[in-house]
C-alpha cells in the first residue's frame, strides 16, 4: 500500500542477518499446497505494526478461494509487546474498474472541489424554492 513494496524471494534463499533492519523487513515466501505462506522480521522499528517493537515477526498466508476471491490471513507475534500472538483474516475481492496508484491522489482535491459546488448548487436550490413557497 502507498509506496511499501515488497520483493518476496520464493527460491529458498536464507533470510538476511539479524543485524540488518529494513523499515518492512524482511520477507521470505513459500508454498503449501495452494497457500502462499510469507515469513517477515527483521524489521527496523521505524513502521510499527499496531505499536509493535523491532522484534515483531509477521505472517502472511494468500489462499485463493475461488475465482474472484484470497484469504488473506496473518499472524503477528511479537513477545516484547504482547503476551502472545494475535491473528485476522479477510477476504480480498476482485474488483472490476481501475486501480490507481496512491500517488496519483495525493492533492486530489477534486472531490472536495465536488462536494463544495454540490452543497452551493443544493443551498441555491433551497433559497429558490424558499422565495417561490413564499410568494
Amino acid at each position: 500500500m502507498v509506496h511499501n513494496a515488497r520483493i518476496i524471494p520464493i527460491d529458498g534463499r536464507t533470510r538476511m542477518p539479524g543485524a540488518i533492519r529494513q523499515w518492512t523487513g524482511s520477507s521470505r515466501g513459500h508454498w503449501e499446497g495452494e497457500t502462499l505462506v510469507v515469513e517477515t522480521a527483521n524489521f527496523n522499528g521505524k513502521f510499527p505494526i499496531r505499536g509493535s517493537s523491532d522484534q515483531v515477526r509477521l505472517s502472511e498466508r494468500f489462499t485463493r478461494v475461488d475465482a474472484d476471491t484470497i484469504r488473506y490471513q496473518f499472524t503477528v507475534d511479537d513477545p516484547a509487546t504482547w503476551t502472545k500472538p494475535w491473528s485476522a483474516e479477510m477476504p480480498m475481492r476482485k474488483i472490476t474498474g481501475p486501480i490507481f496508484e496512491h500517488a496519483c491522489h495525493e492533492g486530489n482535491y477534486d472531490l472536495r472541489n465536488l462536494l463544495t459546488t454540490a452543497r452551493v448548487l443544493e443551498k441555491k436550490a433551497a433559497d429558490e424554492a424558499a422565495k417561490k413557497s413564499s410568494r
